[in-house]
């Protein structure tokens, strides 16, 4: 058994204890494995764990591993799925919309437009979360919560996108109660935006320090990394 298997049954562990201690069912929330800075061989032993769906920040390093990696493919399983969750900008919009299944981190109309355009139309539509910023940081990314109902109708509309919901990074919290309270702010965006008939279905929040707080409060996509692949290499 290799250590990303012994580490993924672990994180399925922490799942299901978080899920019963918030009363909820354990398939209510995604495991999204955060593969950035990783090659392709641990992505494989991790979909050989039975994982399937992969987070990415670096658009060209992320690139390179979609291809090296289409090859695997079981047709008793789903098939791979890529999540960009990094910052997009402009002249990087094409390679996301060309290669990735979801992105998790609009916070632009602009950046929605291109995705949208730039969709290759043999594929879906892709699957897009407006990214929030609810500590209202001015280093941090996202909308900030008064104008996340603006940009939510805006990228709904755009055809080659379909709106799934929201995802937020709010600054590391010291404890499980202010980190409850953070990710509270998150999900009363994710219920707002519902209550406007917007019918999202997925608040992407957590990580590998803080996904027991997030799935408290409502979260139904965690983005695990380091308790998966272990520390980070620096990436080139």
């Amino acid at each position: 058994m290799t250590m990303i298997e012994v580490n993924l049954q672990t994180v399925h562990a922490r799942l299901a204890a978080a899920c019963r201690a918030a009363g909820r069912e354990a398939g209510d929330v995604t495991l999204l494995a955060v593969s950035k800075t990783f090659g392709p061989e641990a992505v494989a032993q991790a979909w050989a764990a039975g994982q399937t769906a992969f987070g990415e920040n670096y658009i060209q390093e992320a690139v390179q591993k979609i291809s090296q990696l289409r090859q695997l493919s079981d047709p008793a399983r789903a098939p791979l799925q890529w999540h960009c969750i990094g910052p997009v900008q402009s002249n990087k919009t094409r390679l996301v919309a060309e290669h990735f299944d979801w992105v998790q981190t609009v916070d632009r109309l602009k950046i929605a437009q291109r995705l949208s355009e730039q969709r290759p139309p043999g594929l879906p539509p892709l699957q897009v979360c407006i990214q929030v910023n609810v500590d209202g940081g001015p280093a941090k990314s996202g909308v900030l919560p008064p104008e996340a109902l603006a940009l939510a109708r805006q990228v709904a509309a755009l055809p080659g996108l379909r709106l799934r919901g929201v995802m937020s990074i709010p600054e590391p919290a010291p404890d499980f109660e202010t980190a409850c309270a953070v990710f509270a702010q998150v999900k009363a965006v994710f219920d707002a935006l519902n209550a406007q008939g917007l019918a999202l279905d997925t608040l992407s929040m957590g990580m590998s320090a803080d996904l027991e707080a997030a799935i408290h409060a409502g979260s139904t996509l965690v983005r695990v990394g380091t308790a998966i692949f272990g520390g980070r290499p620096r990436p080139a």
